[in-house]
């Protein structure tokens, strides 16, 4: 017997400890249930994750009975990634209303490793205090900490701190937090600070590529064994491995005519490393 198309005795198990929310397309869900309440995942690959990222945002918005945690998200951008176009379109498909969602999103950038590290130990639980938020979703998370002007021994000291406050903060607070890792070109730093976000996380998932094809990989999962499943191709749309009753994912060119958000403002100021942060903004 399966609920939402997920093995009853899978879902039991995971839902044990806290309710779930998950990505929504079937394909993935009917062996990966989602997320619970305490996790703090890493999330690798290819530009999809960014869009798996971005469907966390808005699913984390709908209520319990549909799947979601009835929680505003938290977005900690450290790779300059937010869509609020992408994050626009999925709210459409859902039938819910993009202001309201993108509303929904509290968000925070960051330029340096620094400035990443100082959100987190210093910003990141008040916000979540503030908006009571149930998702942490943090962009790119590496990204920063490859910049040459940050010597190892120092990078790797903030990222171990970060990381590991990271893992923390789930298990304490009862959030989900997600953290995405996208491929870069090999080196001994990036390969280090890879190491340390794995070891840190208490699951790892992604997508690669295969000739072609992506795949959904789960490395590891406190109670799932890994797997690799197939994914649509670029020749294959979305819409066969979406829950029943979920449109095709559709994401929105650069402009939108439709759209209307409120920028966030940046400081110049928040380059060096004893800037001072601005909160987390609604969108």
């Amino acid at each position: 017997m399966t609920y939402a198309g997920i093995p009853l005795c899978v879902t039991a198990l995971l839902m044990e400890s806290g309710r779930m929310v998950s990505f929504g397309i079937a394909k993935i869900d009917e062996v990966f249930p989602g997320f619970q309440r305490g996790d703090f995942a890493a999330l690798f690959g290819s530009s999809l994750c960014m869009r798996l990222m971005s469907l966390l945002c808005v699913r984390c918005q709908l209520p319990y009975r549909k799947g979601g945690m009835n929680s505003r998200a938290v977005y900690v951008d450290g790779g300059n990634t937010f869509n609020p176009y992408a994050i626009s379109a999925l709210a459409q498909e859902y039938s819910l209303d993009p202001r309201s969602i993108l509303e929904g999103i509290f968000i925070s950038r960051a330029f340096t490793a620094y400035q990443l590290t100082a959100l987190v130990h210093e910003r990141l639980e008040e916000a979540l205090k503030r908006y009571r938020s149930k998702l942490v979703i943090i962009s790119d998370i590496t990204g920063l900490f490859l910049d040459r002007d940050v010597s190892w021994e120092e990078a790797e000291d903030l990222y171990k701190k970060m990381t590991k406050s990271l893992s923390d903060l789930a298990s304490r607070r009862r959030v989900i937090i997600v953290a995405s890792h996208p491929p870069r070109p090999y080196s001994r730093r990036g390969l280090s600070l890879k190491s340390i976000l794995y070891g840190n996380a208490n699951m790892v998932m992604g997508v690669r590529e295969s000739k072609g094809a992506p795949k959904f990989v789960l490395e590891n999962h406190p109670k799932i064994l890994p797997f690799t499943i197939d994914l649509p191709s670029n020749t294959v749309t979305m819409d066969m491995f979406l829950e029943e009753g979920n449109p095709f994912l559709r994401f929105l060119p650069e402009k939108h005519p439709d759209l209307t958000t409120r920028s966030v403002s940046l400081r110049s100021s928040m380059l060096s490393k004893s800037a001072t942060l601005e909160d987390f903004k609604e969108v």
